[in-house]
C-alpha cells in the first residue's frame, strides 16, 4: 500500500487542533466520566466500556501489520540495509504502541473496579482509537523510513527508556488506585505510594511520559500530534482530580502537585 500522505497530514493536524480545543473545553466544563458522571447518564460497565473503547487501537494496527508482513514476506531475502532497518524499526515501534493498548484492553479493562462509563464517552473513544490506530500504524508501516543504524541512536534509546518508565508508572499507579477499593465499593480514598507521593494523577503522568517517549523514538508528525493530544486530553483531568481530592479530604498532602512533580 502506498503512503497516504494527504490523509496522514490532515489527520495529524486534526489531533493537534482537536487536542487544543479539547484542552480549552476541559478548562471550562468537566467531561462526564468516572466520579463526575451524572446519575441520569446512560452507562455501561467499566470493564466492558474500557475494553470496547481501547481495543481498536490494538486490533487496527495488528491487522495492518499482518497485512504488511504478508505482502513483504516473499521479498525479505533481497532487503537492503536501509529497508532492513526500516522494517525492524517500524515493527518494533508498532509493537510498542500496541503493547500499551494490549494492557489497557486485555488486562486493565478486566481488572478495573471503576465506575460505569457513559456510552457516549465509550463510542467517542472507540472512534478516536480506531482513527489514531490507523494513523500511527499506516504512517509507520508505509511512510516512515529508518536508517540501518537507527537502533544505536541515543535519541531512540532515550525515547524507549521514557516509554518504559512511563508505562511502568502508569501500570503501577493503576494498581495502587485499584487496590484502594474492595470489590463493589465506590468510595474514594487518598492514594499513597509510587508517584502518588508527588502528584495526584500519577497514572496520567505516566501515560503522558509514555507517549512523549514514543514520539521521541518515532520522530514523526503523527507521533508528536498524538503525544500532544494525549497531554491535552488527560492533563486537565489531573487538575480536576487534584481539586476534587482537596475538597474531599482535609488531610490531603499539601506538597502534592496535580500532574508534574514539584512544578504543576
Amino acid at each position: 500500500m502506498p503512503c497516504l500522505e494527504s490523509p496522514v497530514f490532515y489527520l495529524s493536524w486534526s489531533l493537534v487542533v482537536g487536542g487544543a480545543l479539547y484542552f480549552w473545553q476541559q478548562t471550562r466544563v468537566h467531561t462526564p466520566y468516572g466520579r463526575y458522571t451524572c446519575e441520569r447518564t446512560r452507562c455501561c460497565s467499566a470493564r466492558l466500556g474500557w475494553f470496547l473503547q481501547e481495543v481498536p487501537s490494538l486490533l487496527v494496527p495488528l491487522l495492518l501489520l499482518l497485512l504488511q508482513e504478508e505482502e513483504t514476506g516473499t521479498s525479505t531475502g533481497t532487503s537492503t540495509g536501509t529497508s532492513t532497518g526500516t522494517s525492524t524499526g517500524r515493527t518494533l515501534l508498532l509493537c510498542t504502541f500496541m503493547l500499551h493498548y494490549f494492557h489497557r484492553s486485555c488486562i486493565y479493562a478486566f481488572l478495573t473496579r471503576g465506575r460505569p462509563l457513559p456510552l457516549t464517552t465509550v463510542v467517542q473513544a472507540a472512534i478516536f482509537c480506531s482513527v489514531n490506530g490507523f494513523l500511527q500504524s499506516h504512517h509507520l508501516l508505509h511512510c516512515t523510513h529508518f536508517p540501518h543504524s537507527w537502533s544505536s541512536s541515543a535519541r531512540q534509546a532515550g525515547g524507549f527508556l521514557l516509554f518504559v518508565v512511563g508505562l511502568s508508572i502508569n501500570i503501577h499507579s493503576d494498581h495502587i488506585l485499584r487496590n484502594l477499593r474492595r470489590p463493589g465499593e465506590v468510595v474514594y480514598r487518598i492514594p499513597h505510594g509510587g508517584m502518588f507521593e508527588f502528584v495526584s494523577a500519577a497514572n496520567f503522568f505516566g501515560e503522558i511520559v509514555e507517549w512523549c517517549g514514543y514520539a521521541v523514538v518515532a520522530w514523526t508528525f503523527p507521533a508528536f500530534a498524538f503525544a500532544f493530544f494525549s497531554a491535552c486530553s488527560i492533563g486537565p483531568r489531573a487538575f480536576h482530580h487534584h481539586r476534587d481530592y482537596q475538597r474531599r479530604f482535609e488531610d490531603y498532602p499539601r506538597c502534592r502537585k496535580a500532574l508534574i512533580p514539584f512544578i504543576l
